[in-house]
């Protein structure tokens, strides 16, 4: 028996926040109490929820595969969000409307060394509620892999891991944002956790600077009750831990033109490898390759890679 085991070929359903982003390109942040100019503005689809849903629409083979469940606004906003989302070939039935909110926004400045800085203001992500655990149970049983973050209601969440452990779907937690606590059987709940450098140190109190700090982490997870742990080094790679497989991912060489979503590119992949029947090990790979893909792109939805380049840089895998 190989660590996880999933019906091959279902769905992917991805639980969580859909915000409209403001981007914002300069030098550097500006000091406290200083105006410095930026460089361009723009506006693109985002929410860490809803990159993964175009991540995973764009690397599926089968389309149809990516189901999106949340909600937006009664607003520009929202309607833009679902329309970009359903121009990819996303099932956004399940994303519904709170007319009650404004849809979420982020806030997003990027600088000359293409690292981001995220300020999002939830709105409607933060309503989301029993009905989108109804959604997901309602589903459950066409569905092969449950992507989810933390971005929304920790309830709504827990409730759709819960279902999907019930139903024998895949879980893959995206621990972002940090969060102070969490339920004790949070990440027992999880089949894989995927925490950057950041998260890892926030869930297991290891400081992650290096490869074997990443590995210290990676195991505290796997004792804190996830079956697999990938801790992601950003440019350096990442490292796994599981029973079928323990070691570290170099990274592929390219050319970085901005962080944004590389994590959501990264999960959109794993879940793609898992949904196609791949073990964890090439699983990762397609992962490491997506998120690749992403950082030479700008943009954040609008960043997510297409499988046939990918699969190019893929090939390039080191051995």
């Amino acid at each position: 028996m190989t660590t996880l085991e999933t019906r091959t070929g279902g769905k992917i359903a991805v639980v969580g926040g859909l915000n409209m982003d403001l981007f914002i390109q300069g030098e550097r942040l500006p000091h406290p109490g200083e105006t410095f100019e930026g460089r361009s503005f723009s506006t693109g689809g985002g929410g860490k929820g809803a990159n993964q849903a175009v991540g995973v629409a764009r690397l599926a083979r089968k389309p149809g595969t990516a189901v999106m469940i949340g909600q937006v606004g009664d607003d520009g906003f929202g309607r833009e969000l679902v329309s970009s989302m359903e121009a990819e070939g996303i099932a956004c039935e399940f994303t519904r409307v709170d007319k009650s909110q404004s849809s979420g926004v982020a806030l997003i400045f990027i600088d000359d060394t293409a690292e981001n800085y995220v300020l999002p203001v939830y709105g409607a992500n933060a309503t989301c509620g029993p009905r989108q655990v109804r959604d997901f149970e309602g589903i459950v049983r066409k569905v092969s892999v449950l992507l989810v973050q933390q971005e929304i209601s920790m309830d709504v969440t827990l409730g759709c891991m819960k279902a999907a452990r019930d139903a024998g779907v895949i879980v893959v937690l995206d621990p972002a944002p940090v969060r102070d606590s969490h339920p004790d059987d949070f990440l027992a709940l999880a089949h894989v956790v995927t925490p950057n450098q950041h998260e890892a140190e926030a869930l297991t109190g290891v400081k992650v600077r290096d490869v074997k700090s990443a590995e210290k982490a990676a195991l505290e997870l796997r004792k804190q009750g996830t079956p697999v742990a990938v801790v992601k080094l950003g440019e350096d790679g990442a490292y796994v831990a599981s029973v079928e497989f323990e070691g570290y991912f170099p990274p592929f060489k390219v050319t970085p033109v901005a962080t944004v979503a590389a994590g959501d590119a990264f999960n959109a992949g794993l879940a793609v490898g898992l949904t196609e029947g791949k073990g964890i090990q090439d699983a990762v790979w397609l992962a490491m390759a997506s998120g690749a893909v992403c950082v030479s792109n700008e943009g954040a939805q609008e960043s997510m890679g297409r499988r046939a380049d990918i699969d190019a840089l893929l090939a390039t895998r080191p051995e």
